[in-house]
C-alpha cells in the first residue's frame, strides 16, 4: 500500500505537498469517496479521482526549459496568465508536468518539468541541497567585502544563508551598475534577491544558469525546451 498523495505524485497530479492541498480541499475520492484526511493510504486495487477525473499512470517524463521573462512558474494561473507548462503544452507535450521549484515572473533561466512527483518532492526538499548558479544585474557596483559578505552568510529573515558561491563578472560603463554570478545551495523564497538586497545591491535582472550538473547548452533562446536525457535523470535522482 501506498501513500494517497505518493501515488498521485507518481501519477503526474501534482506534487507530494500540491496532492496534499487537492486531498484536504476535497477534491480526491478513493473508491467514490470524498477523502479530506492525510495518510491514507491505497493499493493499486483502488479507483483514485481528482473531481471526479480517475487518475492514470503516464510515463514519466522530465523536461529542461529555458524560462523567458514574464510567464509564471507554475501549471495553473488564477488570473490566466501564460505559464511554463503553457509552453511545453504549446508544442504538442500531453503529461500532466509541473515544474520543480519555481523561478520569479521576471527571473529567466533553467527550469525542471516533470511527472515525476516523487523525483521533484525529493529535488525541493532542503536537506539534499541543490546547487544552483545565477548570475544577477544589480544596481551599483558591489565590492569585495560585500562579497565575502554573501560568501560567509547574510542574515535573511532573521536566519543566515548557507555559504555561497560569488564572483564579480562586468562592471558597467558608467558604474551604476554590476554584474555577480552566485551559486547557492538552498531554495529559500527569492532568496537571491533578498540577499543581494542584503549587501545593498538590488537586483534588476536574474537569470538561473544551471541546476546542478544541468545547463542551458543548446537552448540559447527564452522559451526554448528539452527532454532530459537518460544520464541526467539519473545523475538527478542519485543525487537524492
Amino acid at each position: 500500500m501506498e501513500r494517497l498523495q505518493k501515488v498521485m505524485a507518481e501519477a503526474g497530479v501534482a506534487s507530494r505537498r500540491a496532492s496534499e492541498k487537492l486531498i484536504a480541499a476535497g477534491h480526491v475520492a478513493v473508491n467514490g469517496k470524498i477523502v479530506t484526511q492525510q495518510g491514507v493510504k491505497v493499493t493499486k486495487a483502488d479507483q483514485v479521482t481528482v473531481d471526479g477525473v480517475p487518475i492514470k499512470h503516464e510515463p514519466l517524463k522530465y523536461y529542461l526549459l529555458n524560462k523567458p521573462r514574464g510567464v509564471i512558474s507554475s501549471a495553473h494561473d488564477e488570473k490566466g496568465r501564460r505559464t511554463v507548462v503553457d509552453i511545453l503544452k504549446e508544442d504538442g507535450i500531453e503529461e500532466r508536468i509541473y515544474p520543480v521549484g519555481r523561478l520569479d515572473y521576471d527571473t529567466t533561466g533553467i527550469l525542471l518539468l516533470t511527472n515525476d512527483g516523487d523525483l521533484a518532492n525529493k529535488l525541493m526538499h532542503p536537506k539534499f541541497e541543490v546547487q544552483k548558479t545565477y548570475v544577477a544585474k544589480v544596481k551599483g557596483v558591489i565590492t569585495n567585502a560585500e562579497m565575502k559578505q554573501l560568501r560567509l552568510g547574510v542574515m535573511v529573515d532573521g536566519r543566515k544563508t548557507k555559504e555561497a558561491r560569488v564572483k564579480l563578472l562586468e562592471v558597467a560603463d558608467n558604474h551604476q551598475s554590476s554584474r555577480v554570478r552566485l551559486t547557492i545551495h538552498e531554495g529559500r523564497y527569492h532568496q537571491v534577491k533578498r540577499m543581494l538586497k542584503a549587501v545593498n545591491h538590488p537586483v534588476m535582472k536574474l537569470h538561473r544558469e544551471t541546476y546542478d550538473s544541468l545547463n542551458l547548452a543548446g537552448l540559447p533562446s527564452g522559451g526554448q525546451w528539452r527532454e532530459l536525457r537518460p544520464n541526467e535523470v539519473k545523475k538527478l535522482k542519485k543525487l537524492v
